[in-house]
């Protein structure tokens, strides 16, 4: 009987360092959230298509074809939870998510303010896992900050201080859904808003215009012959109204990826319909500098922290 008992324990601690051994190799994270309970809007099921990650120093770098989405949850461990929650759009030109670099590293750098953080792996626009491509994104992020406000209560969230962050194409969505926020893109379970208190774009693309935009970005959201009211609908300089969210925007002089252009005119919109906005254009940086290098785009952190901090999102 003793014997059998050890054996228990044995499987028990076994199992238990498996799945700790998962979440460690996922993330880090405390705890990943399915986004959606019930069918996916918009979907089409492909038994082929199937998510492929690439992974360095056993963690995960990138993830593509996703078809399932997931919030990633990370909470602030040595300091307290002020009550500001970012939602994180990792880049990759809707080809790929930049889960590592401008995902988790960017969530545990929130989390030092105690900013309760969340990375979203959101569907990449694909026909074949979705009746319109161009939407399947956006409707993965205005669900991710549905969600985030409906358990506001329980994670000790502001529900005033909910913002977005993105990076390169995930700039593009967070600015899509900043703009579109209130457009209807899929049937809500309830009146949740879906507008973000504010958002954060570094490098972002912007617009879908062929002159300045990211081309990869623009034919894998809206295809080879993308019509020009799809163009002009996704380019979110276009999109801005007087009720667009509060925005700090960096971008580097000498990004040849993504045209500084994006930002630019991102800017000078919302100074048009006078929303509050505060553009860092650092000389060097190039793109995909993630929290910074060694040049001048390095100390964007810095800026964004201090502009938090005036905003009230952060007090120290």
């Amino acid at each position: 009987m003793k014997k059998n008992k050890n054996l228990d324990r044995q499987a028990y601690f076994i199992f238990m360092l498996i799945t700790l051994g998962i979440n460690i190799l996922s993330y880090g994270q405390d705890k990943v959230i399915p986004l959606w309970k019930n069918q996916i809007p918009n979907e089409i099921i492909s038994t082929s298509y199937q998510e492929l990650n690439s992974y360095k120093n056993g963690e995960i770098e990138s993830s593509s074809q996703v078809s399932k989405p997931t919030l990633s949850l990370f909470l602030p461990k040595k300091t307290k939870t002020n009550g500001t929650a970012v939602l994180i759009f990792p880049g990759g030109g809707y080809s790929h998510l930049a889960v590592n670099k401008e995902g988790t590293k960017v969530a545990q750098w929130l989390n030092t303010m105690g900013i309760t953080a969340f990375v979203l792996k959101y569907r990449l626009p694909s026909n074949k896992i979705m009746e319109n491509k161009s939407i399947g994104p956006l409707q993965d992020a205005q669900e991710a900050i549905r969600y985030i406000r409906r358990n506001a209560t329980q994670l000790n969230i502001d529900k005033k201080k909910i913002g977005v962050i993105g990076f390169s194409a995930g700039g593009h969505l967070a600015s899509t859904l900043s703009t579109n926020y209130n457009k209807q893109v899929y049937h809500s379970i309830d009146s949740t808003s879906a507008r973000p208190n504010f958002s954060i774009l570094i490098y972002p693309v912007i617009s879908m215009n062929s002159k300045i935009t990211h081309l990869g970005s623009q034919v894998n959201l809206l295809g080879n012959s993308a019509s020009s009211s799809s163009i002009e609908r996704f380019s979110n300089d276009l999109q801005i109204t007087s009720e667009t969210p509060e925005t700090f925007i960096v971008h580097a002089s000498d990004d040849t990826v993504v045209s500084a252009k994006n930002s630019l005119n991102y800017y000078e919109g919302l100074i048009q319909h006078h929303v509050p906005v505060e553009l860092h254009l650092y000389e060097k940086g190039g793109h995909g500098f993630g929290l910074g290098r060694n040049e001048t785009s390095h100390f964007w952190t810095t800026d964004c922290h201090n502009w938090m901090k005036s905003h009230n999102y952060i007090t120290q």
